[in-house]
C-alpha cells in the first residue's frame, strides 16, 4: 500500500494499485501481474456457517478511492522514501530480503492510484490511509452502488498513516462502526474488505496472527498482523470483527512475489479512532518532540544502575538545544513515567511523547544515581528537528538481548589513535584495543576501536579511569557495569555483567 506503490518502490506497505487510463500499469512493489493464490482458511468457522450477514451490513460502507497523482509521483526509478527504507530495513534485519523494482520508463498517460476506505458518518466522512491520497491533485470516491463523487481532504497524519476525506452525496450514507481492537486475541476471526487491484469490492477471511508488531516506521507502530489475503488496492479498507465493527485499517503486507502470502498488517482501531477524531477537528496533528536517543532497559542494565526490575527507557544520548536538554535529561537516565503514565519500554516513551501537543508541560520520572527524581519538560515540535520524537537508537537494537562481558583490552586515546579513529578532541575515554572471542563482549557486538566514554555515568579519560570505575562498581556490589560506548559518531549504552567475564 502506501506511497510505495506510487513511486514503484519495494517495501512492506500494501500500496494502492496504479492505473493509467483504462489499462493497468505493471504493478511495482510486490504487485506483480502474477498474484499469489489466497491463503487457505480451512478450518475457520463463520457464525452460522457464513459471514454473509456481516458482509451485507458492512459492504455498502466500503468505498473505492481513486487519486490523480502529480507526474513526479509516478516517475520510475525514484529514490525510496525514508518510510519505505524503514520497512525494507525491518524485514532485511529479520533475514527476509525484499525485491527491488527494476527501473521502468516514465508512463506517457496520466497516472492514478487506487485504494480503499470506509464511511464512518452518514454525512460522508471517510477514513483511509495517508499513503492512498498522499500528493494527490484530485481525489474521487466510488460508492458501493457505483456512484462516483469528488472528495475533499479533511486531514492527514503521515506518522500514523491515517487520512480523513469528506464527500457530499446529498443523502445519508451507510456507515460502519468502530470496534474495540484492544479486545482482539490471537486466533480471533477477522474479515478484510477492499478493492484489490481495482477488480471490485472483495471480502477475505482470516485470523489475528499477532499483536503489537513494530515495523520501525514510526512512534505509532502497533500493528495487528493478519493472515486474511490483502493486496494492492486494499489499502485503507476496514478490518472487521465477527460483530461487523472496524478493528483495524488494512495498511501493509510482506510479499516476496507481488501477491498476498498471508502476512498482512493493520492499524488498530483504538489508535486510528483517536487520530481520526483529531483530524476531523483540526485537519492535522502536531506530534510532540523530546530530543533523545533511547534503548531498552535489560536485566543487565537494571543491575548496573541499581534498579530492582527492568522497565523504562534508557537515555543513550540527548540532542543539544532540545526540550530534553532544557529539562536536564542526561545520558544514563532511565525515564520511568511521563505525566504519571508508566514507561515500560522505549516504544511507550516514544508514543507518549508523540501523543503530546507541542508546548505541553509534563513531569518526567527519571532514575538517576540510585534514586528517582522528577524533571519538568516543555514538549517541543518535530519541526525543531528532523529526528523522530523519542526515536530509538538504531545501534542499540542488537544489544537488548546480548550478554556483554569484560573480555576486553583497553588503551589510552593517543593522538595517533584519535587520528586513526577520526575522533574529535571533545571525546575522551579509552579505546577498546582487543576483544576476547570467547567472552560475551564479542557476542554483544563490542568491537576493537570502540571508545568507552563513561562507566556507570562516570566520565572517564583514559584506560586507568575505566579500570578504576569498573573496580568501584564491583566493590559496591553491582552485578553489572554500564558502559557508554562511542562508535562511528553514535553513543550506545552496553551493560556488562561481571559474572560473565
Amino acid at each position: 500500500m502506501s506511497h510505495i506503490l506510487r513511486n514503484h518502490r519495494t517495501a512492506a506497505l500494501v500500496g494502492a494499485a496504479i492505473i493509467a487510463g483504462a489499462a493497468c500499469l505493471p504493478f511495482a512493489i510486490y504487485a506483480s501481474n502474477a498474484v499469489a493464490a489466497p491463503s487457505d482458511t480451512g478450518g475457520i468457522l463463520a457464525p452460522s456457517g457464513s459471514f454473509a450477514s456481516i458482509v451485507d451490513a458492512d459492504k455498502p460502507a466500503v468505498v473505492t478511492i481513486t487519486t490523480t497523482m502529480k507526474a513526479t509521483d509516478v516517475s520510475a526509478g525514484e529514490q525510496e522514501s525514508p518510510m519505505d527504507e524503514q520497512f525494507r530495513q525491518f524485514f532485511e534485519d529479520q533475514g527476509i530480503p525484499l525485491p527491488r523494482q527494476a527501473p521502468k520508463s516514465r508512463p506517457s498517460q496520466q497516472a492514478m492510484a487506487l485504494g480503499s476506505g470506509f464511511i464512518i458518518s452518514p454525512d460522508g466522512v471517510i477514513v483511509t490511509n495517508n499513503h492512498v491520497i498522499d500528493n494527490a491533485v484530485d481525489i474521487k470516491v466510488t460508492l458501493d452502488d457505483g456512484t462516483e463523487l469528488p472528495a475533499k481532504l479533511i486531514g492527514t497524519d503521515p506518522k500514523s498513516d491515517v487520512a480523513v476525506l469528506k464527500i457530499e452525496a446529498g443523502k445519508p450514507l451507510q456507515t460502519i462502526a468502530w470496534g474495540d481492537s484492544d479486545r482482539l486475541k490471537l486466533g480471533d476471526q477477522i474479515l478484510a474488505i477492499g478493492n484489490p487491484f481495482g477488480i471490485g469490492t472483495t471480502v477475505t477471511a482470516g485470523i489475528v496472527s499477532a499483536r503489537g508488531r513494530d515495523l520501525h516506521s514510526g512512534p505509532y507502530d502497533d500493528f495487528i498482523q493478519i493472515d486474511a489475503p490483502i493486496n494492492h488496492g486494499n489499502s485503507g479498507g476496514p478490518l472487521v470483527d465477527r460483530s461487523g465493527n472496524v478493528v483495524g485499517i488494512n495498511t501493509a503486507i510482506y510479499s516476496p512475489n507481488g501477491g498476498s502470502v498471508g502476512v498482512g498488517f493493520a492499524i488498530p482501531s483504538d489508535e486510528a479512532k483517536a487520530i481520526v477524531a483529531k483530524l476531523q477537528k483540526d485537519g492535522s496533528i502536531d506530534h510532540g518532540y523530546l530530543g533523545v536517543q533511547i534503548q531498552p532497559v535489560t536485566k543487565d542494565v537494571a543491575d548496573a544502575v541499581g534498579l530492582d526490575k527492568t522497565g523504562g527507557a534508557l537515555v543513550a544520548a540527548v540532542t543539544a538545544d532540545t526540550p530534553a536538554a532544557h529539562a536536564g535529561l542526561k545520558p544514563g537516565d532511565i525515564v520511568t513515567s511521563v505525566g504519571g503514565e508508566a514507561v515500560k519500554t522505549p516504544k511507550d516513551l516514544s508514543r507518549l511523547v508523540a501523543d503530546l501537543s507541542p508546548g505541553a508541560k509534563k513531569s518526567l520520572s527519571v532514575w538517576r544515581d540510585g534514586k528517582t527524581i522528577d524533571l519538568n519538560v516543555t514538549v517541543g515540535t518535530n519541526e525543531e528537528s528532523q529526528k523522530q520524537a523519542a526515536a530509538e537508537n538504531p545501534d542499540a537494537q542488537g544489544q537488548s538481548t546480548g550478554q556483554p562481558s569484560l573480555g576486553i583490552g583497553l588503551a589510552d586515546l593517543t593522538p595517533d589513535v584519535r587520528q586513526e579513529l577520526n575522533l574529535p578532541r571533545s571525546i575522551s575515554g579509552a579505546v577498546v584495543a582487543k576483544v576476547a572471542p570467547d567472552k560475551s563482549a564479542a557476542a554483544a557486538g563490542i568491537q576493537s576501536g570502540d571508545v568507552i566514554v563513561s562507566v556507570n555515568d562516570r566520565p572517564v579519560h583514559n584506560a586507568r579511569d575505566v579500570k578504576t570505575a569498573i573496580a568501584d562498581a564491583g566493590k559496591a556490589g553491582r552485578k553489572s557495569v554500564l558502559l557508554l560506548v562511542e562508535r562511528d559518531g553514535n553513543k550506545t549504552f552496553v551493560a556488562v555483567p561481571f559474572g560473565a567475564a
